[in-house]
């Protein structure tokens, strides 16, 4: 059985200041956090892994064969980010592509995309528990082979995926996700804000995909919120979309709402610092953008820049 597919490979704090003035210095008739949908900017991942330029989320130059093996015995492995992901029986992630359906079940990926992203063979595959042996399927792919699903969905694994227990193929182009052991998306459905306790940088802020959220020290929070983060700067640092205060979980609520830029654009604050994700950060867990510049730094709870001289 081939096996290459394997080697390829997130300021003072303003000391209750008249309540920080009327929404950061906002208008009063500037939209409230309670009235807003969650959500990012930019998708998370929609500037990940590769520039094929193709869609698939990673370039074919550094992809491998697509030809898979089986999947074995299917098990539930606890993700610290993602929570339940569903596994083959080495240990590797199993994952879906949002541009393929379920009903009916249909692989869109093939020809390069199958090559980064390797179909897992229906034939040999199982479950001992914690997947719902009913939910098993497989569909008819293009080349007459079977491939896998789970609930109606075709599933795939990662070619940069190199060690048992990787995730690098989460929110990849904003259209691959971990599978949950329903056949969902695994890590789609958390708070619009959560916090998160990094090995290194102690508890940040990470938006609902689980990607970390940073704050720009050339920004201002009060008299009024100001970013001054424009132009191209905003290709590299999307900018984190309203949120509702019901829908975050950890986060100090004060100064915590949308501000108008001036683009017309809403973006959230914490603490009504501006803040925002980072097209380099690829998967849950990365924080790549940790002192860019001496001026990009992961969020705390309250807003606080982690790490900053």
């Amino acid at each position: 059985m081939r096996t290459s597919w394997r080697s390829a490979s997130f300021v003072a704090t303003a000391a209750a200041v008249l309540a920080l003035t009327t929404a950061c210095g906002q208008e009063s008739g500037s939209p409230s956090a309670n009235t807003q949908n969650a959500g990012a900017s930019v998708a998370p991942g929609a500037y990940g892994s590769g520039g094929s330029g193709l869609g698939y989320g990673t370039d074919s130059s550094a992809s491998p064969d697509a030809e898979g093996e089986s999947a074995g015995v299917l098990a539930v492995t606890e993700n610290a980010v993602l929570g339940k992901i569903v596994t083959d029986s080495a240990g590797f992630t199993l994952y879906r592509f949002d541009k393929d359906t379920a009903q009916p079940p249909n692989s869109s990926c093939n020809g390069d995309c199958a090559e980064a992203w390797p179909p897992v063979p229906a034939e040999g595959a199982s479950v001992s528990s914690g997947v719902d042996k009913s939910l098993l399927g497989e569909v008819t792919r293009d080349d007459g082979s079977k491939q896998l699903t789970i609930a109606g969905w075709p599933m795939y694994r990662f070619a940069k995926d190199t060690a048992a227990g990787d995730t690098k193929g989460q929110g990849v182009k904003g259209t691959w996700f971990a599978t949950a052991p329903t056949g969902k998306k695994a890590g789609a459905t958390g708070p619009g804000l959560s916090v998160r306790n990094d090995p290194e940088l102690g508890q940040i802020v990470v938006d609902k995909n689980g990607m970390t959220v940073y704050r720009f020290m050339k920004d201002q929070a009060w008299p009024k919120s100001v970013s001054n983060c424009t132009g191209a700067c905003l290709d590299k640092w999307p900018v984190v979309a309203p949120v509702k205060e019901s829908d975050t979980k950890g986060i100090t609520k004060k100064g915590l709402m949308p501000f108008t830029r001036p683009d017309g654009a809403q973006q959230m604050t914490i603490n009504c610092w501006p803040l925002y994700t980072f097209s380099g950060d690829k998967a849950p867990g990365d924080a790549n953008g940790q002192g860019v510049g001496g001026t990009w730094y992961a969020v705390s709870p309250d807003g606080k820049p982690v790490g900053a001289p």
